[in-house]
Order: C-alpha cells, then sequence, then structure tokens
C-alpha cells in the first residue's frame, strides 16, 4: 500500500498555524459568554447577599440574648405589667424558633414569617420600654438602663444591617430580572431573592400608644397587640 505523503502534509495543519489561535479562541469562548452573560456577577452579587445576611441575624442573636437579662431586671420590680413581659418573652421565643439558615433567603414563605417573628419581637419590646417609663425605680435602675443603652445600640446595628441587605438583594435582583442575564439567571436557577417589605417597616417602626395617666402597675390603655403580619405571597 502506498502512502500519499502530499495528502498527508495537505490534512496535517502546520505547526503554529491558524487553526491553534482558532483553538485557544474556542476554548475561551465559555468563559467569555458566562462572563458576557452576566455569570460572574450573579457569583459576586449572591456572596454580597449572603454576607449581608450574616450580619443581620448576627444582630438579631445579639438582640435575643439580651432581652433574658432585661425581662430578668424588670421583673423585680413590683407590680410591673406582667403581660407586657410575657409578650416579650413569647415574642423572642416565636423570633428565635425559627431557624435562620443562609437558605432561608431563597424560600421568601420562610423568610416572610422570619420578617413577620422579628417585626413582632421589636413591637413588644418597643412596648415594654415605653412602660417602663411609669417605674422611677427602673428607670433609676444602673443595671437596667446598661442594658437600655446595649438595646438601643443593637436596634440602630439592626437598622444599619438590614439597610444593607436591602441594598445587596436590589442589585442581584437588577440582575436576576435585566436582560440578558435574566437569561443566565433561567439557566442557573437564579431565583429573585425576598426582602424586607416596606409594611413590615411601617408596622414595626409605629410605637405602641400609651396613657400615661394610668397608675404604675395598671393595665395602660394601650391595645398589646402585635402587629399584623404581612400577608405571604
Amino acid at each position: 500500500m502506498t502512502i500519499d505523503r502530499s495528502a498527508l502534509a495537505l490534512a496535517s495543519p502546520p505547526p503554529g498555524g491558524w487553526w491553534r489561535r482558532t483553538a485557544a479562541l474556542l476554548s475561551l469562548l465559555p468563559a467569555l459568554l458566562l462572563g458576557g452573560c452576566g455569570y460572574n456577577d450573579f457569583q459576586r452579587l449572591d456572596e454580597q447577599v449572603k454576607a449581608a445576611w450574616s450580619e443581620v441575624l448576627n444582630q438579631y442573636q445579639r438582640r435575643a440574648d439580651l432581652i433574658p437579662n432585661i425581662v430578668n431586671t424588670v421583673r423585680g420590680e413590683a407590680n410591673f405589667e406582667q403581660e407586657t413581659l410575657t409578650r416579650v418573652v413569647q415574642a423572642r421565643a416565636r423570633a428565635t424558633g425559627i431557624q435562620a439558615t443562609p437558605e432561608l433567603i431563597n424560600n421568601p414563605e420562610a423568610f416572610a414569617k422570619f420578617q413577620a417573628a422579628q417585626g413582632e419581637l421589636t413591637s413588644a419590646l418597643s412596648r415594654l420600654m415605653v412602660v417602663v417609663e411609669q417605674y422611677p425605680n427602673l428607670k433609676a435602675n444602673q443595671g437596667f438602663q446598661d442594658l437600655r443603652v446595649q438595646l438601643e445600640g443593637t436596634e440602630n446595628r439592626i437598622t444599619v444591617a438590614r439597610n444593607r441587605y436591602i441594598k445587596a438583594v436590589a442589585d442581584y435582583n437588577v440582575l436576576a430580572r435585566s436582560f440578558p442575564t435574566n437569561l443566565t439567571a433561567m439557566v442557573f436557577g437564579y431565583q429573585v431573592k425576598p426582602s424586607f417589605t416596606v409594611q413590615n417597616e411601617a408596622q414595626i417602626s409605629t410605637p405602641p400608644v400609651v396613657n400615661f395617666d394610668a397608675k404604675p402597675g395598671a393595665a395602660p390603655a394601650a391595645s398589646a397587640a402585635a402587629p399584623a403580619a404581612p400577608a405571604s405571597k
């Protein structure tokens, strides 16, 4: 059998020829496509959302850890309104009873329940602090005042952490909804993430109405009901 060397020479690509450049470009094509369609941006923003959410959870846990000391201090005051204390304890139990995992931010229904529980706890604590104003001994108690300052500082940290989370989620969701990156989201399963709602913010920021004419130990005229939880979608 005779081998046509000239045919083999034509069939074999010359070293260093155009085919090497083409092969190199083809090998880079997937990376170029993924970068151009927002894949890398999804990775970056997803990590930012997770980091922001972790900080929110840290600050909520910090608040939950303060509450037992606050409740024990207030409980020592004679004739203090027990219903208010009970609502704080119960609200804390419901808030800490929800397993706040990183996956929670990918589950709108679970996120709404967590959000409602934290809002209820915020409302209960707000009412407690208002009722305390009717008890001079507590207002003069240095230990309680120290706890109160810590609680106020924690509430401020919660606000900052929540705002950072809202911003991170907004950036991520814009990417997930915009064209053509929304196609990448569909292909790789990047779902829109839930955020804290305006409705919830309005509810938990409304202070309780208290009748300051009530005598210490008497139930204030305000309703002790916690704000209604936002309806889950």
